[in-house]
């Protein structure tokens, strides 16, 4: 199948993006940045046409469905959108510190998915209980939810790096070195963003349940570990606009919210529930 191969390939461009952010990051060279952010927008172009050529071909085959079914169509969505929803802040706050982390997340997905053997990639016809146009609205919100958590944990991950070397503060601020507040600002405004998606897809996998089931909630694993998630994000907002929590704490806090997210996506395919990726 071309999509298989145009998705083998954009791994590697992810890749070579991910060595430029670290090359920009550790020379604070501006060519290797800008080098980086155009072979991320190639990458993320690439991953949008290997999606809608996989579109394309399920049509083809006589299946005609939106590539969000299974597992190995969940990682390659979730690996767009977390190239887009990280070039959308590297656009609004002209930084590039967390560039190297948050792509390195969307070349772990990709490549996961196109290079692990236990992963089937062939187009499959869908089940009854997934044809219906909820699923297109359920994963993508719930994807996009993701994806800004999972750049809230990578810049996380720098602020503490940041605040464990003596002197750091004393830096000026740049594109590659932002100060404490604007990492911090970065990690709220990310998880509000995720926490947003995230409800929305919820709600939407609540109401795509009733239509195929029966029933709008069942205490499934997923569901279960999907409020277990909302409610530490849920906490993580709480504590910061209530008892104004910052810095360390809500790093730490967005870290955690991320496992949860882990365990959430790929844990729960080891318990019996009818959510397992396949």
């Amino acid at each position: 199948m071309i999509n298989a191969y145009i998705l083998s390939t954009t791994t590697f461009v992810y890749g070579l993006a991910v060595v430029a952010y670290v090359a920009a990051w550790a020379f604070e060279n501006r060519f290797a940045g800008k080098a980086a952010t155009t072979i991320t927008w190639i990458a993320v172009a690439a991953n949008l046409a290997g999606i809608l050529v996989r579109w394309f071909e399920s049509h083809q085959m006589g299946h005609g469905y939106v590539p969000l079914s299974n597992l190995y169509e969940s990682l390659v969505f979730f690996a767009f959108a977390i190239g887009v929803v990280y070039l959308m802040i590297e656009r609004r706050f002209k930084t590039q510190a967390f560039g190297a982390g948050a792509i390195l997340l969307a070349f772990i997905a990709l490549a996961y998915a196109s290079l692990s053997p236990e992963i089937e990639n062939k187009i499959q016809p869908l089940i009854p209980a997934l044809q219906s146009n909820w699923l297109t609205a359920h994963v993508i919100t719930c994807f996009l939810g993701y994806a800004a958590f999972a750049i809230a944990f990578a810049v996380s991950v720098i602020y503490l790096i940041k605040q464990g070397k003596e002197g750091e503060d004393a830096k000026p601020a740049s594109a590659f070195v932002p100060s404490s507040e604007t990492l911090d600002e970065l990690i709220h405004q990310t998880v509000v963003f995720g926490f947003f998606f995230l409800s929305v897809g919820i709600i939407t996998g609540a109401v795509w349940a009733n239509t195929a089931w029966g029933r709008y909630w069942g205490w499934d694993p997923k569901e279960t570990w999907s409020l277990i998630t909302w409610f530490i994000y849920a906490a993580m907002l709480h504590v910061r606009l209530m008892r104004g929590w910052q810095n360390k704490r809500i790093a730490w806090f967005a870290i955690a919210g991320f496992a949860a997210v882990l365990f959430t996506y790929f844990g729960v395919n080891l318990l019996p529930g009818l959510h397992s990726y396949q």
